[in-house]
């Protein structure tokens, strides 16, 4: 029997490498997205209609094992500011529709795994790395409503352990623009720099380990086959998981490397390293290092790609 998955968000800068990822290790997989939905390879579903959830995962006749893979559609509730800017939109995506995507699949004895992120711990000096049952305590709405999902998705999963979530970080790897990816936007800011006079504030303060999406796929990959092979022992497996680089750095520290990767002068660009202003509406932790322990402790492979090779 062939393995089948769902994967939401696939025509989004990580739901794209995670399809792939699972359709190179011949699984049946098949795309759902909304304004860039291309049928019939990725089916137009919008995740916040609990109807057309139903109506996707009876119609493309999955059969076991399933892995559906959930991604917020919206770029407006993936990044921290338009969180900020739209809690209520946020909120609908990241808790709500992932809720009643969760019960659905459950319903249907379907394993879902739920992308978090590491915006969820306060991120002080001194305290990372993140273990998956370290105390949280998101820094912004992003972090809480990502947060609540992670509950939600728990919370409708536990009868039968058919559920995880999976943080990540900062995601980096091939995009249609380079907005898609606060790493990738960098080159536009190295090469707006360049302008004559330019004086641009890059954040040399908060560390980052950015990781590439196709890693986060196959990491995807190996997590389904992996709880999908358990059978009854499902439950005992865990139920946080979290994937990470090691690789640290600040932006201003990529842009350093993007320039020394071009051969292009870095004058245009300032080092930011004042950190947080107190005042500002959105609120970022230092440094949210996510420990890799609980999938190294299941064999799972967690080796990234070099950061500055893939460039």
């Amino acid at each position: 029997m062939a393995k089948t998955a769902l994967i939401t968000g696939a025509s989004g800068l990580l739901g794209r490498q995670v399809l792939q990822a699972f359709q190179r290790a011949g699984w049946e997989a098949v795309g759902t997205g909304f304004t860039r939905a291309t049928p019939p390879a990725i089916l137009k579903v919008d995740i916040s209609d609990s109807a057309a959830i139903e109506q996707v995962l009876d119609k493309v006749k999955l059969v076991q094992p399933f892995f559906s893979f959930v991604e917020p559609p919206s770029a407006a509730n993936r990044f921290p500011d338009r969180c900020e800017a739209d809690p209520d939109g946020a909120r609908a995506v990241n808790v709500e529709s992932t809720r009643t995507l969760a019960k659905a699949t459950s319903a249907r004895g379907i394993f879902i795994i739920y992308i978090s992120t590491d915006y969820l711990f306060t991120g002080a000096p001194g305290e990372a790395p993140y273990e998956g049952d370290s105390p949280t305590q998101p820094p912004n709405i992003y972090g809480q409503t990502k947060l609540d999902g992670e509950k939600a998705t728990l919370e409708q999963t536990k009868e039968r352990g058919l559920g995880v979530v999976l943080r990540v970080p900062v995601l980096y790897g091939s995009a249609e623009e380079p907005d898609a990816s606060s790493i990738n936007v960098l080159l536009d800011v190295l090469w707006k720099s360049q302008e004559k006079g330019s004086k641009i504030k890059v954040d040399d303060w908060a560390q980052r380990y950015p990781t590439n999406t196709e890693d986060v796929g196959r990491v995807c990959h190996d997590i389904a086959a992996k709880y999908l092979e358990a059978g009854n022992t499902i439950m005992s497996l865990p139920k946080i998981l979290q994937f990470s680089s090691e690789e640290r750095f600040t932006k201003y520290e990529i842009c350093e490397l993007f320039a020394d990767i071009m051969g292009l002068p870095l004058q245009g660009i300032k080092a930011d390293k004042e950190g947080n202003d107190p005042n500002a509406s959105v609120q970022r932790p230092y440094d949210t290092h996510l420990s890799t322990k609980a999938l190294k402790d299941l064999g799972i492979d967690v080796r990234t790609q070099d950061f500055k090779a893939w460039w």
